[in-house]
């Protein structure tokens, strides 16, 4: 290799420069708010987790330390279509259409059901999102893809938040959203306004499939699941020990749903 065996000792015993001890330091805490992330955190949001933390770093070097250790989120993706709109049901406009921004809490809400495979059989989730902090405000699980799911999803958001008259509820146009017992007996008795993404538009309801895509590649397509309790206990503790408190949402300028929210209060 062209280099003196005095030349090699020198370097072998030569104390690391201040360059690579701040490497070393930084590292480590990418290490440790890496495995607190679930392994999820890629770059930008590292970067302002570590300068929340007090250090003073620029996503360049977070960069080149996570490629340089091999510390990289894992992505992966699976689909299966769970949207049934071959009904006979009432079709709601598109109130929202295509806008996602809210003035404030409980003026807009979005829900829609996703699907978890486990050695048992597929897992079916709903989930009800405020979309002015992206919490994810009620959720259901069931092995069975019924209106009772949505129900259930759309009455916890009810109960937690008690949204005044005039709130939206968006969702696709799967038929447990366009049953009579969801749009007459729920939306309308808690003075909810319906609206319906049009039809085979994922994009309109945009923010909660993207939650459905961090909750899959973060956390449940990480492992296999033999059971639908296990699946559901750790969905329990994605959104209430994660998503909501923790997880940086960019759309939030980098800070969590639950800081957001305490942030405009």
């Amino acid at each position: 290799m062209r280099v003196s065996a005095r030349g090699y000792r020198a370097w072998a015993s030569r104390p690391a420069c201040q360059r690579q001890r701040t490497d070393l330091k930084v590292l480590t805490h990418i290490r440790e708010h890496f495995a607190l992330s679930n392994g999820s955190y890629g770059r930008p949001r590292m970067t302002m987790e570590l300068r929340e933390a007090g250090l003073d770093v620029g996503e360049r070097r977070v960069g080149r330390l996570m490629k340089d250790n091999g510390i990289r989120p894992v992505r992966t993706r699976r689909h299966k279509v769970t949207t049934d709109s071959h009904y006979q049901s009432d079709i709601a406009a598109n109130l929202l259409d295509g806008d996602f921004l809210a003035e404030g809490p409980n003026w807009k809400w979005a829900g829609n059901i996703s699907s978890i495979w486990t050695a048992e059989g597929w897992l079916y989730l709903a989930v009800v999102i405020d979309l002015f902090s992206r919490r994810v405000i009620g959720w259901a699980a069931s092995d069975q893809m019924k209106k009772d799911l949505a129900i259930r999803a759309l009455d916890m958001a009810v109960r937690l938040r008690d949204p005044a008259l005039g709130c939206i509820f968006h969702s696709d146009r799967g038929s447990q959203y366009g049953s009579h017992d969801f749009q007459k007996k729920l939306l309308a008795a808690h003075g909810l306004l319906a609206s319906m993404s049009g039809k085979g538009n994922c994009f309109d309801n945009a923010a909660v499939e993207t939650f459905f895509k961090s909750l899959k590649a973060e956390w449940l397509w990480r492992q296999n699941w033999p059971t639908r309790r296990q699946a559901t206990a750790a969905i329990f503790q994605y959104i209430n020990g994660f998503y909501n408190p923790r997880r940086r949402h960019s759309y939030l300028r980098g800070i969590s749903p639950l800081a957001f929210e305490a942030r405009v209060a």
